[in-house]
């Protein structure tokens, strides 16, 4: 760790343009590198925050031709959701920029042809499969075929995703393109690729050797780990028409990798800030470089994206890089192909003006050393419990009974008991602990510390109990307000990495600015006299039916993923043709529905087949279908089942159901209107 450097460059992951973001991401990146920007800003430090979409790549291309539309208007549709909801949680980026831009493309580029004139990489042909129809190359995921391992027919060329198996295209059974459902060719291809295993030694000097007592034990070990395995070239580029082309000849039809092109993205989207000086911010020697990841990008920023920084010469390396660990979801692990996921964007519509209270939440629960829980209970009860009870309380108190008994001016300070100077000194500390925390990238606890300050104030306030004072002593009432406001105001700097909309909130309230980190902890923040602003709540409560909301969407999501990968169940024996020629398969239409008096289950039908009469149908569906709901429906009916007497009534057929995997029934219904009576075919 370099001493006191007189710039940071911080960034956070770029975020891939395939879909919007959740509460993984933001807890594991986005939140405390959020945090950490805010508290450097507010100890006067120079700092950008820089960030951006991720928009190329293969993911993206799958998308577009699923959906219909170019790789384009895909990134342009998640780019836009994603920006906008950074910006309503409050993530302070200064500037959220893109890949598909031309400052990125020309950035991403001349990075290239340095390294390749330079002879930095390493040139080699390989053979990948190919679509013949389509006349193309097939990236990974462009490839399905059978998992070696598990069966799953639509496994892809990189991963199973039933059994979780990392694959080559090759190990796939029958393999088949996306493109034209044509089994591909294997075919030679050229590409370049980075020597990593050239670059070994100086890894292992630089990581192992100089970042084991400041990185993060998660980042270290999986670095280490690398290492030890042995490295080995990785490509740079690849066969694909959607991303920054290859800028040298010979070189036609490719494309950067994306693995290679996105870290690229935080020089370009410096450079689109700071057009004229963002040299200085990625060369200079003065510049301390922080990359904010979650644990699945720690190789891509601790060995590749360092490689390519050493191998290029012109940029300073990282000095850090805080990875978190995973955040589950309700004890299930976060799925964006599942949509098991908190969405960003969709938990800002739900919870209108509460942006702070999922900042809270996620920081108090933060996955730092370890993977951790989402619980909507937990949400819960941390707002309940901990934002409203404390710190919402002990603000409303000192604010309203100083309106109460001085008229919304802070009372002048008496004489100060051994209390009151305790509790001056303890406010003097918190700065130092809470910014030493935030140093080290220790956020959870940090937050901790925070609340320990309002503890303070709300146990200094229960023990000098002011509403009861106020009758026998207007001066010693008066200072306890003044000594609790002073805490107050301390806040307002102190809550603003955390919580900046609440702590806006507050400088309103007290009518007060807010300061710098240093000034933080004064026992003299708000002048006698001073006059304050009405209170207003910080926070409000968060009623069962609320979460209760949000539990049942999730448990909506998971039966109706449960349903999409029901197995059915094994085919019956065979039968022959003349055995299912016996079979009278008729389509009817209800009549008639009512329930069987004394069940639960059985309704009695009335359906018309064509014949002189209409049949009566006993059939086990009531919990399923409202009977007032099945008159004038088709359905299919087996005639010629034996009559059955069920509850004292002769029941004439069998309906025709579909039962889903949850047990919910379906009636089977032609397509559209049928003569009753018609056969099945």
């Amino acid at each position: 760790m370099q001493p006191d450097p007189q710039r940071y460059t911080v960034t956070a992951a770029l975020p891939y343009a395939n879909g919007p973001v959740h509460i993984g991401h933001l807890a594991g990146v986005y939140l405390p590198a959020d945090i950490y920007v805010r508290y450097l800003r507010a100890a006067g430090r120079d700092v950008k925050f820089i960030c951006g979409s991720d928009e190329h790549g293969v993911p993206i291309t799958i998308r577009a031709q699923k959906e219909g539309v170019t790789p384009q208007q895909v990134v342009d549709k998640y780019h836009a959701i994603i920006r906008d909801s950074f910006q309503d949680f409050g993530v302070s980026f200064d500037i959220y920029s893109r890949t598909s831009s031309r400052t990125h493309s020309e950035v991403a580029s001349g990075f290239f042809k340095k390294l390749y004139e330079e002879n930095k990489f390493v040139e080699q042909v390989s053979q990948q499969y190919y679509d013949e129809k389509a006349e193309q190359f097939l990236a990974d995921r462009y490839i399905v075929g059978t998992c070696p391992n598990c069966g799953n027919e639509n496994a892809y060329g990189d991963q199973c995703e039933r059994c979780g198996s990392s694959l080559s295209p090759t190990e796939l059974i029958n393999p088949h393109s996306m493109l034209s459902g044509n089994q591909p060719v294997l075919r030679d291809t050229k590409h370049w690729y980075l020597p990593l295993d050239q670059y070994e030694p100086w890894l292992r000097e630089w990581i192992v050797e100089g970042h084991k007592q400041d990185w993060k034990t998660n980042v270290y070990g999986q670095c280490k780990s690398w290492i030890d395995q042995g490295l080995h070239p990785r490509a740079v580029t690849r066969d694909l028409d959607w991303g920054v082309p290859v800028p040298v000849p010979g070189a036609e039809g490719k494309v950067l990798y994306v693995w290679f092109d996105a870290p690229i993205g935080y020089i370009s989207a410096t450079k689109d800030l700071l057009p004229d000086t963002w040299e200085t911010y990625w060369k200079d020697a003065g510049t301390k470089l922080v990359h904010f990841i979650g644990k699945d990008n720690i190789v891509f920023h601790c060995i590749i994206f360092p490689t390519m920084l050493k191998a290029h010469g012109d940029y300073i390396l990282p000095d850090n890089v805080p990875a978190n660990e995973f955040l589950n979801l309700e004890g299930d692990k976060i799925s964006t192909s599942r949509n098991w996921a908190v969405w960003l964007h969709e938990y800002l519509q739900d919870f209108p003006g509460k942006a702070d209270v999922l900042r809270y939440v996620l920081c108090a629960n933060a996955p730092e050393t370890k993977d951790n829980d989402f619980t909507w209970k937990d949400f819960q009860a941390r707002n309940n419990n901990e934002l409203v009870a404390n710190l919402g309380n002990f603000v409303n108190r000192a604010v309203v009974l100083t309106h109460k008994f001085f008229g919304g001016q802070v009372p002048a300070r008496g004489p100060l008991t051994a209390q009151d100077e305790e509790v001056f000194a303890q406010l003097a500390e918190f700065p130092v602990r809470i910014g030493e925390l935030i140093d080290n990238y220790r956020f959870r606890d940090a937050l901790n510390e925070l609340m320990n300050l309002t503890r303070l104030g709300n146990k200094y306030l229960a023990d000098t109990e002011p509403w009861k004072l106020i009758k026998t002593d207007e001066a010693r009432t008066g200072t306890v307000l003044h000594v609790a406001l002073q805490l107050a105001a301390s806040l307002v700097t102190l809550l603003e990495p955390f919580l900046p909309t609440s702590a806006a909130t507050l400088g309103e309230m007290l009518n007060v600015e807010k300061g710098t980190w240093q000034q933080a902890g004064r026992s003299d923040a708000l002048a006698a006299g001073h006059q304050i602003k009405e209170a207003a709540l910080l926070f409000d409560k968060i009623e069962d039916a609320t979460v209760e909301a949000q539990v049942q969407k999730l448990l909506d999501t998971k039966k109706a993923n449960e349903l999409a990968n029901a197995i059915a169940a094994p085919a019956k024996e065979d039968i022959s043709f003349e055995e299912f020629q016996r079979m009278d398969l008729r389509v009817g239409t209800i009549v008639a529905a009512e329930k069987v008096a004394k069940t639960k289950k059985l309704l009695k039908l009335t359906v018309d087949l064509g014949l002189a009469e209409p049949r009566t149908i006993v059939s086990g569906i009531a919990e399923h279908f409202i009977p007032e709901a099945l008159v004038g429906q088709q359905v299919q009916v087996l005639l010629n089942l034996a009559p059955r007497e069920i509850k004292g009534i002769q029941s004439q057929g069998m309906l025709l159901m579909a039962e889903n995997a949850d047990g919910s029934l379906a009636l089977m219904q032609p397509g559209h209107a049928v003569v009753p009576g018609s056969s099945i075919a």
